[in-house]
């Protein structure tokens, strides 16, 4: 009797060990995709990337010899992850081409499939379309004129949060955030480098009319998914940075103003954008506007004695007031063969004040591109046309190449 109850027991304990199996790890490289290491059946991962664009340009000023460009555009190197059953994220990247190399650096918190809380330093969300776009994904070796007027990094520190509101036929997804209106690396070189003025408040509406893109093509402005259908967003968006110390509202005390007492008076400082990108086959079009203004000037001065009173046309020397809009639109075949153009233009609020910012231009883009594998893998080669009223007309000839590992 004793001998079958312990073969009994033995046989039990088999089957229930055989039952239970053990959880998988793995680890994967893939171009493009980085090093990926997933634990625990895939609910925790890791991931170590980067990628690095060798670049060559020559800018030609009318009237002036051309100057040659020979460097790494940007270098990037980062680390990313997810806890799937925590339902938290965590992204940094830093770009060893610059001197102060730290671009993002934030934690994300997923309650529910379809709405997401950031904490720390990411791409805003109160800037153009373009902007959104990951260096990575750009069509061209730089960004637009409209993004280069009116923004730096487009990344700033502060709180995130977006929920996306809709099915697969139509949707809208509002965003807002409050950061420190500072810009990337906010807080200066040391603790005594303060804040002189107040928060940022930014808000944006995306809405999907004809449904989301196909999964990870808004990442880009191409349609590296060749969307069956027509798709659009059209996007708006509006920020207040309370007290600007920088010229795009991304600065850290670049300047100081001062009221009749001698303390600190930072204008405010407002943008507006609307935007819409459209994919279809292969084709994609991106259409942006953008209008800036100051307020909060009355009683002004430029230094502490109070004996300088700033008019309010000067206020163009130190904030980029004014409007611009870009247009371009591009076809990516099958193959990876990119094509792809653009025309915009800048014009000032103060069109008298010869030292303001924003300078009238326009301008004009054709780039071409192969994608070797994807996105991971491309050359892109560019050239661009720029016309001022009161300035030499100048040209930039592009090669870009890029990798990611």
């Amino acid at each position: 009797m004793t001998k079958n109850i312990l073969l009994v027991l033995l046989a039990s304990t088999a089957v229930a060990t055989a039952q239970i199996k053990p959880s998988k790890s793995e680890a994967k490289f893939e171009l493009g995709s980085g090093l990926l290491f997933s634990f625990n059946d895939d609910a925790y991962q890791f991931r170590i990337g980067g990628m690095v664009q060798p670049y060559i340009g020559m800018e030609n000023v009318e009237g002036s010899d051309a100057d040659f460009y020979l460097n790494s555009r940007r270098s990037y190197f980062n680390l990313g992850g997810k806890m799937k059953e925590e339902n938290v994220s965590f992204f940094i990247q830093l770009d060893f081409s610059l001197s102060d190399p730290l671009l993002d650096a934030w934690i994300g918190f997923h309650p529910t499939e379809k709405m997401n809380i950031y904490v720390g330093q990411k791409q805003n969300i109160a800037n153009n379309r373009e902007m959104q776009i990951m260096e990575t994904h750009l069509q061209y070796p730089g960004r637009s004129l409209l993004s280069a007027a009116f923004s730096n990094s487009g990344r700033e520190l502060g709180l995130y949060v977006d929920y996306y509101i809709g099915g697969e036929a139509f949707g809208i997804k509002p965003q807002i955030a409050i950061t420190s209106g500072d810009g990337r690396n906010s807080f200066g070189t040391d603790s005594r480098d303060i804040d002189q003025g107040g928060f940022k408040y930014a808000a944006r509406l995306d809405v999907y009319p004809l449904g989301q893109f196909a999964s990870g093509n808004e990442e880009s402005i191409a349609d590296f998914a060749r969307e069956e259908s027509l798709k659009m967003v059209l996007g708006g968006a509006a920020s207040f940075n309370d007290g600007a110390s920088g010229a795009r509202g991304e600065g850290h005390n670049l300047f100081n103003l001062y009221n009749s007492t001698g303390g600190f008076q930072q204008p405010d400082y407002r943008q507006v954008y609307s935007d819409v990108l459209m994919k279809y086959k292969g084709f994609s079009f991106l259409g942006e506007y953008v209008v800036a203004t100051a307020t909060n000037l009355d009683g002004t001065f430029r230094s502490e004695t109070a004996s300088d009173a700033l008019l309010a046309t000067e206020i163009s020397e130190y904030l980029a007031l004014g409007s611009a809009f870009n247009v371009q639109a591009g076809y990516l075949s099958r193959r990876g063969y990119g094509i792809d153009a653009r025309y915009f233009g800048l014009s000032p609020e103060f069109d008298l004040n010869a030292a303001s910012i924003i300078k009238r231009q326009t301008g004009w883009s054709l780039g071409l591109s192969k994608q070797l594998k994807g996105n991971a893998a491309k050359v892109q080669l560019a050239y661009t046309s720029l016309t001022n009223e009161n300035l030499p007309s100048s040209s930039f000839a592009e090669i870009l190449f890029q990798v990611m590992f």
